[in-house]
């Protein structure tokens, strides 16, 4: 799997998107200790995401720490007239998700995690499938996967030192 990682500049706007809190309940002899945890990813819209999880008393300390942890994690993916280069497939412990170009007007046919990974990714047609576990820890490690796994032909192109025309035609 190659990961690109992006550089971060102070005039790229990140956007952040809460994907799901989760509140955990510690017993201990003086009461319960509630805890959130909370999973954010962030884009730009234009290739550029990132996921973190973050974990505090308050949920709003949590979506703070989870959005600094993705702005540290930024992968570049390939985003093509708001579709998805080719098909492709990742797994990421129980969750096993696939991705396939859509023709533009398509719109963004994935739920839940998934949907939230893609929009803050850019994509706006693709056709997406989570099999197995819908855990959004896992779903949005394996949506993530399977972008950074993905190339364009002008990546293709550059790393067999052939052009363009060669890419598509042989």
């Amino acid at each position: 799997m190659a990961m690109n990682r992006a550089k971060v500049n102070s005039d790229v706007e990140l956007k952040d998107r809460l994907v799901a809190i989760n509140r955990v309940t510690k017993v201990t002899k003086g009461g319960r200790t509630f805890t959130f945890a909370a999973i954010v990813v962030v884009g730009d819209g234009k290739g550029v995401i990132g996921w973190g999880l973050g974990k505090a008393g308050e949920v709003t300390a949590a979506i703070q720490k989870g959005t600094d942890s993705a702005k540290k994690n930024l992968v570049k993916v390939p985003v093509l007239k708001g579709t998805v280069p080719h098909e492709a497939e990742a797994r990421f412990s129980g969750a096993h998700v696939l991705l396939k170009p859509a023709a533009a007007g398509t719109g963004l046919k994935a739920g839940g995690a998934m949907r939230a990974v893609l929009e803050s990714a850019g994509v706006t047609d693709v056709i997406a499938k989570s099999k197995g576990s819908s855990n959004p820890h896992n779903l949005v490690k394996a949506t993530i996967a399977a972008l950074s796994s993905m190339r364009d032909a002008y990546t293709i192109a550059g790393e067999r030192g052939i052009s363009m025309d060669k890419v598509f035609n042989g």
